[in-house]
């Protein structure tokens, strides 16, 4: 017998002063049998980092042909993939030829360094392409806030993300490993 997901409530305010978007997002996430809390949570940020009235969760790990999240446009077209972890290659050069862009948010500390150091080079030839990295020990911290119902407030300024929930505040800084050309 299949095991089924997990569903996650999360209600986030969000202030983003960077890009001057502000939102308040009711969201449901589908946490994958074989997901971890700091795997989730982790997908919660991306969507924080990219929030926007079209980005929405997709199947991620259970379908192949999608990413974890993705912004269309009312045609369909994918105007932003977005991936959590450490993606196969192929599969990001595949998502830049049908996607506007495409943003990784990668975690694991030294996994993702390892990573990051295989694939540089190729992921360097991708214009569509940002990289982005979560220290270990924040995204050990994030998934210390994973809860079935969760109340969370951000506000992010000049790259710097606070996030509150009732029980713990957390300041997260991802590192920019490749800029969007």
């Amino acid at each position: 017998m299949a095991l089924k997901a997990t569903i996650f409530k999360a209600e986030l305010q969000l202030s983003d002063l960077d890009r001057q978007h502000y939102g308040q997002y009711s969201l449901t996430l589908a946490r994958h049998p074989s997901e971890t809390d700091e795997r989730l949570m982790v997908r919660l940020l991306a969507f924080t980092l990219f929030a926007s009235e079209n980005l929405s969760f997709c199947k991620g790990l259970s379908d192949e042909d999608e990413p974890d999240l993705w912004e269309q446009d009312l045609t369909g077209r994918i105007t932003h993939w977005i991936e959590v972890g450490l993606p196969d290659e192929k599969r990001l050069r595949r998502a830049c030829g049908r996607a506007d862009r495409v943003s990784i948010l990668t975690y694991g500390g030294r996994q993702a360094d390892i990573w990051w150091q295989q694939n540089q080079t190729a992921l360097g030839k991708q214009e569509k392409l940002q990289v982005l990295n979560l220290p270990p020990e924040q995204s050990q911290a994030l998934a210390a806030l994973a809860e079935r119902t969760m109340t969370l407030s951000c506000t992010i300024q000049e790259q710097q993300l606070w996030l509150a929930s009732d029980k713990e505040n957390l300041q997260l800084e991802p590192r920019y490993w490749q800029q969007q050309g």
